[in-house]
């Protein structure tokens, strides 16, 4: 029963992404901005929350079978997960105000981003330097060094590099070249107390698809995602499609994943600040989505979750519209 927070890419110009185009509801949507993140990581340290990973709350034994382990943090702290999904930096998030890419700088990863003017930048523009610089300057913020769970699709790429020889061929990119600059960013954040998940390779609907469909797919991202990042047993829903409502796991969706190798599963579940399932062969916990609309849920009083991490209504960026989300 820890919490367990997760955000989407963060927007660095919001002037580009709430511009009113087709793409912008969306952004409004599942998106925080960078100034909005810098406000909640702070008020999640200023509360007592220490980052922990999901690998200190279980272990799995040779059959495969999954156990709770003892969490050894400080009496004054609460225990917290963060995660990030994609950061693929997608095509269609070109020219919109988002990072391009992660990229390694002086031994440390970063992000290269463009401006309006067409200006490339190097440095913290996204969730990865942003939280490292916090966790150097904040050492208390993070449990035995650890970060967030970066949860991976494998269509357009990883970190911005465009890996797949599925949706690309060499007259688009050079892929053994995107794919060894990827791994050579994956194997730095490791180092520095990142993990990844699957977030499957086409970002595919867990509920609705059938098994052969989630093994075709999930081969594909043992084919383009996992050569880069190396093997996972953490699988974050796309959509927080679980493959359940809260009953036990059961069936052949279930089978063919665990078969797979993973132990521990994530859908979504804003309700209550922390969910949790553990069962003699997983690990299941509920995240909570970060972004515009929690944010309105939780100013417009239709709940009160967030406001267990932070104070909702000091954390939204002026530069968001009278609406704070994109659905409305």
């Amino acid at each position: 029963m820890v919490s367990h927070l997760f955000f989407h890419s963060l927007v660095v110009d919001p002037e580009r992404a709430f511009d009113n185009d087709a793409e912008a509801p969306g952004y409004l949507d599942y998106m925080v901005t960078v100034d909005e993140f810098n406000e909640i990581l702070n008020q999640l340290y200023e509360r007592d929350y220490i980052l922990i990973s999901p690998h200190d709350l279980y272990e799995v034994d040779a059959d495969g079978g999954v156990e709770s382990i003892p969490l050894e943090i400080p009496e004054d702290k609460k225990p917290l997960v963060l995660s990030f999904d994609d950061l693929s930096y997608y095509e269609y998030m070109d020219d919109d105000g988002f990072a391009d890419r992660l990229v390694l700088n002086d031994g440390k990863v970063v992000n290269e981003y463009t401006d309006a003017a067409g200006t490339q930048h190097t440095g913290s523009y996204d969730h990865v330097p942003i939280l490292d610089a916090f966790v150097e300057e904040h050492p208390d913020f993070s449990h035995d060094g650890a970060k967030g769970t970066i949860a991976l699709t494998g269509y357009n790429g990883v970190f911005g590099y465009r890996t797949s020889d599925l949706t690309y061929d060499e007259s688009d990119t050079n892929i053994e070249q995107e794919q060894e600059a990827a791994k050579e960013v994956a194997d730095e954040l490791k180092e520095h107390g990142w993990e990844f998940a699957s977030h499957s390779w086409g970002h595919i609907n867990f509920t609705t698809s059938p098994v052969s469909f989630i093994q075709e797919d999930h081969e594909k991202w043992q084919r383009e995602v996992e050569p880069l990042i190396g093997e996972t047993d953490l699988l974050v829903y796309p959509f927080g499609a679980d493959i359940a409502g809260v009953e036990d796991y059961a069936g052949a969706k279930f089978e063919y994943l665990k078969e797979q190798g993973f132990h521990a599963f994530f859908h979504v579940d804003a309700s209550v600040p922390a969910w949790g399932q553990l069962r003699p062969e997983y690990l299941r916990e509920a995240r909570i989505n970060v972004d515009g609309i929690s944010l309105k849920n939780a100013i417009d009083g239709k709940s009160d979750t967030l406001e267990e991490f932070f104070d909702p209504a000091t954390v939204v960026d002026p530069a968001r519209p009278e609406s704070i989300s994109g659905s409305s």
